[in-house]
């Protein structure tokens, strides 16, 4: 897992059953926090066997965040936010930070759905974030971006065809006939 985090800012086990919306929300969400100066790395962890070797840690959010924050703290200065079914953790460069988990602690348990562990991992970063003094600009990114492009690239061509349709027409009416 740690080294999964050294090149990405967001774990997902393999072959997780998440909405991949609230994915792609996830890593709008920790992408927009990266840019506004809050540098986080997070975790969801659905099962023992997504943890490998430290499996004894699962059911253990805090335990997990403090070992990985230690295992990337010479390579990444920043938060690291582990979201397990049954709480979260969370360490600012490999040491356990009491205000944050005092912010963490407010929120409600993710449970077992992977969805609502991604969900509540998007609360937690926004959260963390702000207690931390940072803003938030969420951007809109992937599908939707794509999907309004799309539609303006089509309202454009409508209104262009039909510039071109009125002006047709109207020379056809001026046209002198024989």
């Amino acid at each position: 897992m740690s080294e999964r985090l050294i090149e990405a800012s967001l774990f997902v086990p393999p072959g997780a059953q998440t909405d991949s919306e609230a994915m792609r929300r996830l890593a709008s969400t920790v992408r927009d926090a990266d840019r506004a100066g809050f540098r986080i790395k997070v975790a969801l962890v659905a099962k023992a066997s997504d943890l490998g070797p430290v499996s004894d840690l699962y059911r253990e959010p805090q335990k997990l965040a403090e070992f990985l924050g230690l295992d990337l703290s010479a390579v990444f200065r920043g938060g690291v936010l582990v979201v397990m079914r049954n709480g979260y953790g969370y360490v600012l460069d490999g040491a356990r930070e009491e205000r944050s988990s005092r912010v963490l602690a407010d929120l409600p348990d993710p449970g077992r759905d992977q969805t609502k562990q991604a969900e509540a991992a998007i609360a937690a970063v926004r959260r963390l974030a702000t207690a931390a003094g940072h803003t938030i600009v969420l951007t809109k990114g992937g599908v939707s971006e794509s999907r309004d492009r799309i539609t303006i690239a089509a309202a454009a061509t409508a209104g262009i065809a039909l510039i071109a349709a009125a002006l047709l027409f109207r020379r056809q009416r001026r046209a002198p006939r024989d």
